[in-house]
């Protein structure tokens, strides 16, 4: 049983991480919540795989099952829930802004600069490229010393 929810959590897992890295915003929320299930099941197999366990400590029962692991699954179900609805409204109000649901939009030039500006720009790098790569012609001297 151990190996069937181990394998399960690193399926999760690698389908998340191959989902967020995806350039659209629905993969990326899939696959956020695809990382949090994963997350779930190791914190709820991290209080041992119990079957038939009383829930909680009575008399005359010396197995039992640890409630702790159950109540911070319970909070990370709510808050992933909660992070998930806001993901979910962000993403839609960027994509009724933009018409368009990637991740990584290419920056649009600003109309205010001008084409020329961006030649002189170029044109600057290269000169200052250049002259780092002239050679010192400058004598070295040393404190105490001439040249």
């Amino acid at each position: 049983m151990e190996l069937l929810v181990a394998s399960a959590i690193g399926i999760l897992t690698a389908s998340g991480i191959y989902l967020v890295l995806r350039l659209r915003t629905f993969p990326v929320i899939l696959g956020v919540s695809l990382l949090t299930y994963a997350v779930n099941t190791f914190l709820f197999a991290s209080g041992r795989l119990t079957v038939g366990s009383a829930p909680i400590l009575r008399d005359g029962v010396s197995d039992y099952a640890d409630p702790l692991p159950q109540a911070l699954v319970l909070t990370a179900i709510v808050i992933s829930f909660g992070m998930t609805a806001v993901v979910v409204m962000i993403s839609l109000g960027a994509y009724l802004g933009s018409d368009d649901d990637h991740v990584d939009d290419p920056v649009e030039p600003d109309p205010e600069t001008k084409p020329d500006s961006q030649a002189d720009t170029q044109a600057d790098t290269q000169a200052d490229t250049q002259a780092d790569n002239q050679p010192d012609t400058q004598p070295d001297t040393q404190a105490g010393g001439t040249a």
